[in-house]
This record gives C-alpha cells, structure tokens and sequence, in this order.
C-alpha cells in the first residue's frame, strides 16, 4: 500500500493512479531531486556546497512538495524509528533542520533509502526554467529564493489554467461551510404549470408533485 503526499500550493496534470502504482525498487520513500537546469539559480543550490555537498556525497538533494510512501516497506524496515532518531539528535542543533520535511529524509537517506521519481513528477519555476515545464506532471509553486515573488501572484503568470482552479476551490470551500448551497446537487424542481395549462392539469400536476 502506497500513500501520496501532494503540497496544496501544487496542481496535478497526470494520473496520480500512475505514480501510485510506479515500482520505487523496494524503497520505503520516493522524492523528485530538485531540478538544475535553470542556471540563473546555480548560486541558490545550497545542496551543492559546504555540509550537504559533504553528506550527500553524489546523491540528489530532493523536493518535498511531492513524495510517495510504500507503508509496507516503510514498517517493515522501521524507517520511521529510524527517522525519530535521526530528529533526536539533530533536533539539538539549532542550526539543523530548518526546513524539516526536507532536510531530514535527506539528510538519513544512507540509512533510510530514497527512490529518486522522475523529474516530471515536479516542475518548479525556480529550479527547472521553463525548457521541460510542457513535461510537466505536476506544477509547484515553490518559493523563489531570488525573486521572492508571492505565490498568488506567480500561480496566475505561471499557470493558465489557475484562476478557474481557484474559483473552483473557493466555491467548494463555500459549500462546505455552509455559505452556499451546492447548485449541482439541487433536488429537481417540481413540475410548473404555465398559463396555457388547463385546471384539471394544474390538478393532475399538484396530484404528481405531491407524490
């Protein structure tokens, strides 16, 4: 059994029925590596330099807007004891885990080994440029450690499909609290008589209504 994890500043263009059955080789956690091909941000890739060029030594740096959990090999193997101990002791360092669903499976994937997804399982601005975006499976609106434009903003220029995305969602978060009544799940209305309908078919049709 597979559990998917998808970030809700995220839009799916893909069968996640796909990904949900891919074969991550046996590996409790599947991530997409982070993108290098937009070179404007090579200066930005923290993951190239200093103590996580040093630890991962060759292995990617991954994104978590996305990932994917097989249940099974994740308890089998106790990944997530493993993971505990792994936030226990770097939990004391102030200056570890700042960006902690990232930088904590990455950090313990020697132990806790990552299956790295196709890169078209994320696209993101920032990091991919827009040469592989039409490959895309998923969007994400990852922040821009560069432009620091806000998210709003960037999903209406980066996604064209966005604006009825989130009238949709709006509409959706209105019917379920309440403030608005669900229009496509309207019973039907009643049959109306109109002013050429006799009065023995008013009758017959009040008669139906009522039954």
């Amino acid at each position: 059994m597979q559990v998917i994890f998808v970030d809700a500043d995220q839009v799916v263009r893909a069968d996640m029925g796909e990904l949900y059955d891919m074969d991550i080789k046996g590996r409790p956690l599947a991530y997409t590596p982070f993108c290098d091909n937009n070179k404007e941000m090579d200066g930005y890739r923290f993951w190239r330099q200093g103590f996580w060029k040093d630890h991962l030594r060759g292995r990617p740096y991954h994104i978590s807007a996305l990932y994917v959990v097989d249940l099974v090999k994740f308890r089998q193997t106790a990944a997530g004891d493993t993971l505990r101990v792994f936030y226990e002791t770097l939990s004391k360092d102030p200056n570890s885990l700042s960006n902690l669903d990232q930088d904590l499976p990455n950090y313990a994937q020697h132990t806790v080994p990552i299956y790295s997804l196709p890169q078209e399982w994320l696209w993101c601005e920032s990091w991919c440029g827009n040469a592989t975006k039409s490959k895309a499976k998923t969007i994400d609106l990852c922040n821009n450690p560069m432009t620091k434009e806000p998210k709003l903003q960037g999903a209406k220029r980066i996604i064209p499909e966005w604006v009825d995305l989130d009238k949709e969602a709006r509409r959706v978060t209105s019917v379920i609290s309440g403030e608005q009544k669900d229009l496509t799940q309207a019973p039907p209305l009643s049959p109306q008589p109109d002013s050429s309908t006799s009065k023995g078919e008013e009758r017959d049709l009040e008669s139906l209504a009522e039954l």
